[in-house]
């Protein structure tokens, strides 16, 4: 479905300028954004992508992945097509490198807001996920679902690339609860050769949602020969814990994929090292991800008993009372029932 767009101004000529993410896209009459589901018409700015979705599946959270986020709950998650990134180890390529502008009439099928909160309460889920692809740019349908879900009593999570600007979170916070946040690099120049964007939006998003009180995870796909130095990883960590200790860090394995099948998988050795650095750096959670039965589990960093176990996506055994350790009483940072 196509409808205006939000966040955006207009600009002499009949352009636009798009300030929903920190590409700040200037865009001529006819033209498209970056994202190819945002079209300037006539001075007016057009979401392609409103209300239609590639893909909505029931997922366990821990999927997201978000393990402090209402643990072992169930997530509706829906993506759109499209993305303001062009990664070329992206693992959902298919929907996320596929554009309106290109094929518009290929992809997709409705399901607006009201159906999706509906869903979402008959297949007892906890929350709403906007995943897969970018939720960024489809903004104004996570935005109207999300209101709506507030009201049913839902949750709304992001996992996002974090490339919004100060603009769109500060729209979205009131509805949106949490979001893991895929931090690639540490780099401006692997952000710009690989991402085709940019480091710091994403650091300064990562930060303005702690402060919007907005619960966050971060995720880092470690990439052979790309980001898997020691360097690169304490700076990753060091960041982190400079903004909150208690940010869950998934340190996640690479698998050869699109357009990145040169490199192989990341070495499990890899990912326990980048575990030991971050906890050099002081932060409390750390999770290994994409690897069966290494790391998944939430460890009480006060008494160093296991308080939630998973297997893969699922939790497998709890230990807590409400928010906090139930073995020594410690608070654990998150959301929880």
């Amino acid at each position: 479905m196509i409808k205006e767009a939000s966040l955006y101004r207009s600009l002499e000529g009949g352009k636009v300028e798009c300030f929903l993410c920190a590409h700040r896209c200037q865009i001529a009459p006819g033209k498209w954004g970056i994202c190819g589901v945002r079209e300037n018409r006539e001075g007016r700015l057009y979401t392609h992508v409103y209300g239609e979705v590639i893909a909505a599946h029931v997922d366990p959270i821990e999927k997201k992945p978000l393990y402090h986020f209402y643990p072992g709950s169930k997530a509706f998650s829906i993506a759109t097509v499209g993305c303001n990134f062009r990664c070329p180890f992206c693992q959902n390529w298919e929907i996320s490198q596929v554009t309106k502008k290109e094929r518009p009439q290929e992809f997709g099928y409705p399901l607006p807001p009201e159906k999706v909160v509906r869903e979402a309460l008959r297949h007892g889920c906890r929350s709403i996920s906007y995943t897969y692809t970018e939720p960024t740019i489809f903004f104004e349908y996570a935005y109207d679902t999300a209101v709506l879900a507030k009201k049913e009593g839902l949750a709304n999570n992001f996992v996002t690339n974090g490339f919004m600007t100060a603009e769109a979170l500060k729209t979205i916070q009131p509805y949106l609860d949490g979001a893991n946040v895929d931090l690639k690099a540490f780099k401006e120049e692997t952000y710009k050769k690989i991402c085709k964007a940019k480091l710091e939006p994403v650091l300064e998003s990562i930060k303005l949602m702690k402060e919007l009180g907005i619960w966050v995870e971060v995720t880092t796909l470690v990439v052979p020969g790309l980001n898997d130095s020691d360097e690169e990883l304490r700076a990753i960590a060091r960041f982190l814990a400079g903004v909150d200790p208690e940010i869950p860090w998934h340190i996640s394995r690479f698998h050869p994929d699109y357009e990145y099948t040169s490199v192989p998988p990341t070495p499990i050795q890899t990912l326990r090292r980048a575990a030991a650095i971050g906890q050099e750096e002081g932060l409390k959670f750390i999770y290994i991800g994409n690897v069966w039965g290494e790391g998944e589990d939430t460890i009480c960093p006060n008494c160093r008993r296991p308080i939630i176990k998973r297997q893969g996506f699922w939790v497998e055994e709890m230990a807590m009372k409400g928010s906090t350790c139930g073995y020594c009483g410690h608070r654990i940072a998150g959301l929880f029932e």
